[in-house]
């Protein structure tokens, strides 16, 4: 049974919103004013929380404020109840960050449906969601919308880009959020000496170029396609709207798309001071990995020895000799220049 606390001065109003929960069977508990609000969301950590705004004293803006600033209760859903219906104050409870705004008097059919509509979009939050089109779309039907970014890459442009194109260049401000509809992308940085450095890799369903648009800054890195690739261009003022249109979705969608942050991080140690055959085993296995379409057919790995170097973060030369060794050790086979990784435990065994 989920618990709501209910913050309201007018005893008459309190009672009745208590009344219609309890019926509804939420288990309530009552504050008369904002103070006895603050220590009773304190205390008991609700499910969630519905509050007057012109109460005596703390009134609920001030409730609100202190506990957003609580790590306990930042995050439990918010309700404003309100006989003030002015568009100002709508903007002033969703900028505070109040999940929603119900004005007196009110129907008991309203106040349910916004309850369990918030309840519905927290159990979601909590979901572990794929980074693909279809985890972000059920994100983004949490929010007050119906678009979806797939109606979003359906109304944007969609480009294709020849193989060693690049998408985007580091130093420039970013414009879209690009989508993989189908192929492979490669992020890296140059050098001042002129080598490269792969930083990830992109297939099918994968989302790039977020972290800039995320932090208002120009590009830190290039981006170029490894093979022919179309890409989805979703306008930067689009996927803005998404992000603020509640600081909780923004929050997931940012755990969504950074969640290979720490495993770019691991692999750029390796790149610093993995030996050389630890360096090229583990970029087979990243690509492998990545690219592999699942089950037990070996996998055809048809790239440049210079664009697997990059990856590697070797030198050509080196890459050729060492790809050499794992032929002639059968990790791998070579055929008309494609490397075929017929099975990848034994060269996981070598990056352990």
């Amino acid at each position: 049974m989920k618990t709501i606390l209910i913050i309201e001065d007018n005893e008459d109003i309190r009672e009745n919103v208590a009344e219609i929960l309890m019926l509804d069977d939420y288990k309530t508990i009552q504050a008369a004013n904002g103070r006895e609000g603050i220590e009773a969301a304190q205390k008991y950590l609700p499910d969630m929380i519905i509050c007057d705004i012109m109460m005596p004293g703390v009134d609920g803006y001030g409730v609100l404020h202190v506990l957003h600033k609580d790590p306990a209760t930042q995050n439990i859903p918010f309700i404003f109840l309100t006989s003030k219906s002015e568009r100002g104050d709508f903007r002033t409870a969703m900028e505070l960050g109040a999940d929603d705004y119900i004005t007196k008097p009110f129907a008991g059919n309203e106040l349910l449906g916004a309850i369990e509509s918030r309840f519905r979009k927290v159990d979601l939050l909590k979901k572990t969601l794929t980074s693909d089109l279809a985890g972000i779309n059920q994100l983004i039907s949490t929010i007050h919308t119906k678009r979806t970014l797939e109606d979003l890459t359906k109304e944007s442009n969609t480009s294709t880009f020849n193989k060693k194109q690049r998408i985007y260049k580091e130093g420039t401000h970013p414009h879209y959020l690009y989508y993989i509809v189908k192929g492979k992308v490669k992020t890296y940085k140059t050098h001042e000496d002129g080598k490269d450095l792969v930083l990830d890799l992109y297939a099918d369903g994968d989302f790039f170029g977020y972290l800039s648009l995320l932090e208002g800054l120009s590009y830190k890195e290039n981006a170029e396609a490894i093979e022919d690739t179309e890409l989805a261009l979703i306008p930067k003022k689009d996927f803005e709207d998404i992000i603020n249109s509640n600081p909780a979705i923004a929050k997931k969608f940012v755990s969504l798309l950074a969640k290979n942050l720490v495993e770019k991080e691991r692999h750029l140690l390796g790149i610093a001071y993995n030996t050389l055959r630890k360096k090229v085993a583990e970029a087979l296995v990243n690509m492998y990995k990545k690219y592999h379409s699942g089950g037990k057919d070996p996998y055809l790995i048809d790239i440049s020895r210079e664009d697997l170097a990059t990856i590697a973060g070797t030198a050509t030369e080196s890459l050729i000799r060492t790809l050499s060794d794992f032929k002639t050790e059968n990790l791998i086979d070579i055929q008309k220049g494609k490397i075929l990784v017929a099975d990848v435990k034994p060269l996981e065994h070598l990056i352990r």
